[in-house]
């Protein structure tokens, strides 16, 4: 949108609005240019010093809270341990990063380190990284103020105007009276200059140096992993920019998004050369010097009480480190593990414990049907006692075949037992497909049994009887077959429930490292 503009404000106090547009005919200096101004100056290089309260890299670059040490986020901003997602790529999203408080030196030098991606083959609004007197929390103007009295530099990467200007850096001196015209920034920049910032293999960086009343901007492209790998992209000279300032770094999506990353903003004091830098010490007045110092001596005392009374509590601990008395992330889940182990481990020995009881009662019906066939078959004389011990045999047979299967069926329960009791292994699941198998056969020769028992008894038996079973020894009332089953199969799918369990937490575990 076209907003208008008012007169009457200097650019930097060396002449009007109109003489300052003049300088923003998108300066082009050679590849070799220095960074800090004319060749005879470039000898003598200024003094840098870090200064930490206006800088922030990662890792654990956020505290507990979420917060940034020393700087203020706002609108979407997403501060991780790693870097600041200044807007997520989402659509009309705003954010920004700021300083808390301005800084006291004249001359400066910012490295930022940021990541501009996204799906779309072109995206949007772009990432702006700012010096003004006042902090530009929200605006519209890249997430930020559209006034302010300081520099931007902006990495504009949507084609507002039509001219095919997107993909570029701009630098863009405003005085508080001056308002942002929302069309790529294009008649309102002192310098610019056509760099791909988006989508590229390593972080882009931007070196942005004010010295001397020059300001100068260096690109690297991300193209390479070299860090110095530093391209000329413009320069603005006479420029008078505000004593103290705050920093900050903002971004703003529209119809188009990209995720705006953050990785790393270093700030560095520049002082000429001959004159001394500020000590460290002088810029923290004297009583707050001496109140940090109550505080620290305070809490050392209540450190050390701390410890004394700890010893005192535990001399059998004296000497061991502390962080042998908390359990680490990969001993919880190891710990975990074990303790399923175990539980699976009971179960299936209260399996095992059942299944000899089942072969017990099993082995006693199939003495007690054979006691009866051969009583019943003794008092059938000739071709009929032949018959009847035939039929005999393959009863008998039949139920060594039952025999055998709960044998086997056991045997498998004992390995599976052994199994777990070792280390887990994902393939366990098939033995409990077999022991699945057995009980189904089980079952299926228990009903051929009782099929030829009713036939032999109807064959042996005379026409006008009705055909009766023979009785069988009484079976122990804690246990029915029936129950049995039906807590071996819930047994059974809980276990295999478990398998597939721990298989996926392990192959996402896995997945994850």
């Amino acid at each position: 949108m076209a907003v208008s503009m008012q007169r009457g404000c200097l650019a930097g106090g060396n002449g009007l609005w109109a003489a300052l547009l003049c300088l923003g005919c998108r300066l082009l200096l050679p590849a070799g240019a220095s960074s800090l101004g004319a060749a005879g100056e470039a000898a003598a290089q200024p003094h840098r010093r870090f200064e930490y309260k206006y800088s922030f890299k990662g890792p654990h670059l956020v505290q507990g809270d979420g917060s940034v040490p020393f700087w203020v986020h706002t609108g979407n901003a997403i501060p991780s341990a790693d870097q600041i997602r200044i807007t997520p790529s989402l659509k009309s999203q705003r954010g920004s990063v700021w300083t808390k408080t301005k800084s006291i030196f004249v001359y400066w030098e910012v490295e930022v380190t940021f990541r501009v991606t996204g799906r779309g083959r072109i995206g949007a609004d772009g990432l702006a990284i700012w010096f003004t007197e006042g902090q530009g929390l929200e605006g519209p103007v890249f997430g930020a103020a559209d006034t302010w009295n300081g520099v931007g530099i902006f990495f504009d990467s949507f084609d507002n105007d039509g001219k095919v200007s997107s993909k570029q850096t701009l630098i863009i001196k405003f005085c508080k009276q001056i308002l942002f015209f929302h069309s790529d920034g294009s008649t309102q920049a002192l310098a610019s200059c056509q760099r791909d910032f988006r989508n590229k293999p390593y972080p882009v960086r931007a070196k942005i140096t004010y010295y001397q009343k020059t300001l100068t901007v260096m690109i690297n492209n991300g193209f390479t992993p070299d860090k110095e790998d530093y391209e000329f992209c413009a320069k603005v000279e006479n420029m008078i920019l505000p004593s103290q300032g705050y920093f900050g770094i903002s971004a703003a999506t529209g119809g188009l998004a990209d995720d705006h990353d953050v990785l790393s903003f270093l700030t560095f004091q520049l002082t000429e050369p001959g004159k001394e830098a500020p000590i460290p010490e002088a810029e923290i007045p004297e009583k707050d010097k001496e109140k940090y110092q109550e505080e620290f001596e305070h809490f050392q005392q209540e450190l050390d009480k701390k410890k004394e009374e700890f010893q005192k509590d535990h001399p059998d601990m004296h000497g061991q480190p502390a962080d042998d008395f908390y359990e680490t992330v990969s001993d919880r889940e190891l710990r975990q593990i074990f303790e399923g182990q175990n539980r699976i481990h009971l179960e299936i020995k209260q399996l095992n414990r059942q299944l000899d009881m089942i072969l017990d009662e099993q082995r006693r019906y199939v003495s007690a049907v054979t006691d009866e066939i051969t009583k019943r078959g003794a008092g059938i004389p000739g071709q009929q006692g032949q018959i009847s011990q035939q039929e005999l045999d393959a009863i008998v047979k039949t139920q060594e075949e039952v025999l055998r299967q709960v044998n086997e069926m056991k045997n498998s329960m004992g390995d599976t037992l052994r199994l777990v009791s070792g280390v887990q292994h994902p393939g366990s699941a098939g033995g409990l497909y077999e022991t699945t198998q057995h009980f189904n056969d089980i079952k299926e020769h228990l009903h051929i049994v009782k099929r030829d028992i009713e036939h032999l008894v109807q064959r042996n038996m005379p026409s006008n009887e009705k055909p009766k079973c023979p009785e069988l020894p009484p079976f122990p009332s804690c246990l029915s077959t029936t129950h049995f089953f039906i807590f071996v199969a819930v047994q059974t799918v809980l276990f295999i429930g478990y398998i597939m369990y721990r298989s996926q937490q392990e192959a996402a575990a896995k997945k994850f490292f």
